[in-house]
């Protein structure tokens, strides 16, 4: 079945993606949406560098306005394009507004995460060789030094003691904190040559100005 993939370059669409593409989907390309700043439904920031991202994946991607995702849709639907895949996982709202567009064009919306328990969700990432960085920081227990850290098992760690203190989503569902994958075992790596951090009280985020895809060679 082909399918166009909704990629922020974050941890969940490149994992959703990643599924699919094992699953047997024929995924044609990625759909990056630009948002205003915090949008409600799409990631932020550094959906400019999701082109690096995608090309772990071996997928180019089309990059439109927020206000043009449901053409984006259409135009998708008009090639032939069956499904749309998502990395939803518990926003009933983002995957509510996908699914409504999809019916309505005769597509099929795909969420292989969906209420999945956030905590395997990480340890499934991790163990799929996904390399995956904190870029954005906005909830209690997180600080400018987590900008940049690589999501490990350190970090599991830690966003597990800080839900058993306070309560948190350890995936970073709420917005706790954002992803930018820049690396897949097997594929390849991100080389970020700029980026430059960003904090203002207690929030901020890290953005990458450039960087340089790497592809490792199959032994």
């Amino acid at each position: 079945m082909k399918a166009v993939s909704l990629f922020s370059g974050g941890k969940d669409s490149f994992f959703s993606a990643l599924i699919a593409m094992e699953q047997g989907f024929d995924v044609q390309y990625a759909i990056t949406i630009d948002p205003e700043e915090y949008s409600m439904m799409f990631h932020f920031p550094n959906t400019s560098a999701a082109d690096l991202s995608a090309k772990l994946l071996g997928l180019n991607v089309k990059h439109v306005k927020e206000r043009d995702f449901r053409t984006s849709l259409e135009n998708a639907r008009s090639e032939g394009v069956e499904a749309v895949i998502s990395g939803a996982i518990a926003s009933d709202y983002q995957k509510t507004r996908i699914e409504r567009i999809c019916t309505e064009l005769g597509m099929v919306s795909y969420t292989p995460i969906w209420r999945k328990s956030q905590y395997l969700l990480l340890k499934e990432m991790i163990s799929a060789g996904i390399e995956a960085i904190v870029v954005s920081v906005s909830a209690e227990g997180l600080g400018e030094e987590d900008l940049g850290r690589k999501i490990d098992k350190k970090f599991l760690e830690k966003m597990s003691d800080i839900d058993r203190r306070i309560g948190i989503n350890v995936a970073g569902e709420g917005g706790e904190y954002e992803t930018f994958v820049k690396g897949l075992a097997g594929a390849g790596e991100i080389d970020l040559e700029k980026v430059s951090k960003h904090w203002k009280g207690s929030g901020g985020y890290l953005l990458i100005e450039s960087g340089l895809f790497v592809r490792h060679e199959r032994e």
